[in-house]
């Protein structure tokens, strides 16, 4: 009943999360093994976010009922409904491309930087302008299809009552093994478009996203191969590979990061020692400028 069988990874990384947060709930002691565990937790919760991106763009199963289910598994995994990815990533970004219609393109906030301080703010930056776009949608939903915003309305439900249940039950395991954790999927899902789009050229056909390559694209769902996502936005994870070469050579240079680690350690850490390893914008001045 999966749409594509290699959906298993995903299956996979759903199902451990809750299970490792279980086991770490049950067995609280200091110990490596532990540490270890928590960073693995840390970990899936990236998985996750991506796993959400993906389901938004194209259903994991051929069924309703089953991504329905997947929904609320999703939304309670993450902290925050599943729906806000249809009027903030789907009808927003993907729509107008990191250009000056994009509410939370990366250019808005302080000019076109691509900084540590950048990558840093940019999440509770975009989620000021992206939670009124998503009430502002839901409240049009209520308008016109009312079982569907209260279909949504039910994901807050879920979350507001697994949180009251799992604070009542040990309020600090819950801060440290569901809480935080969920946080932290929050902060790479929002900021995975500043590493994504920061000094890349919102006006430009080819050049308004950045690509990765290397161990990020299989451990997260070839996450990394941006611009023929956005060229193929439903086209499956799987795919995007072999719709990476087609679009490699097209766009510049500079765009084709490599790596995402040791692009994030030369773009924010090593360009603080030597500015010449700073990242350059794309975008032309007067186009800065305009927006």
């Amino acid at each position: 009943m999966l749409r594509n069988r290699r959906d298993w990874q995903s299956l996979a990384y759903l199902i451990a999360l809750p299970l490792l947060a279980a086991y770490l709930w049950r067995h609280p002691e200091l110990s490596l093994l532990n540490a270890l565990l928590y960073g693995l937790l840390l970990f899936l919760t990236l998985g996750t976010g991506v796993i959400h991106h993906n389901h938004a763009h194209l259903r994991i199963w051929n069924g309703r009922q089953l991504n329905r289910l997947t929904d609320f598994w999703i939304t309670l995994l993450q902290g925050h409904p599943t729906f806000v990815f249809y009027p903030a990533h789907n009808g927003n970004h993907h729509r107008y491309r990191h250009g000056p219609l994009d509410v939370a393109r990366t250019y808005r906030f302080g000019g076109d930087t691509n900084h540590l301080l950048g990558y840093l703010l940019h999440p509770v930056q975009a989620a000021l302008v992206l939670y009124p776009l998503i009430w502002r949608w839901l409240l049009r939903m209520r308008r016109r299809h009312a079982g569907v915003s209260r279909y949504f309305l039910r994901q807050y439900l879920a979350v507001a009552l697994l949180w009251m249940l799992l604070a009542w039950l040990d309020w600090h395991k819950f801060l440290l093994l569901v809480l935080l954790p969920q946080l932290h999927g929050l902060h790479w899902l929002l900021a995975t478009n500043y590493l994504q789009h920061a000094h890349t050229d919102g006006h430009s056909p080819t050049d308004f996203a950045r690509n990765f390559e290397g161990p990020v694209n299989p451990l997260l769902f070839n996450i990394g191969l941006h611009t023929a996502h956005h060229r193929h936005p439903r086209a499956h994870w799987t795919q995007l590979p072999a719709l990476h070469q087609r679009y490699r050579h097209l766009v510049h240079p500079q765009l084709n990061a490599g790596p995402l680690l040791p692009y994030m350690f030369r773009t924010f850490i090593l360009s603080l020692l030597w500015p010449h390893r700073a990242s350059r914008s794309l975008m032309q001045p007067g186009k800065k400028n305009a927006n």
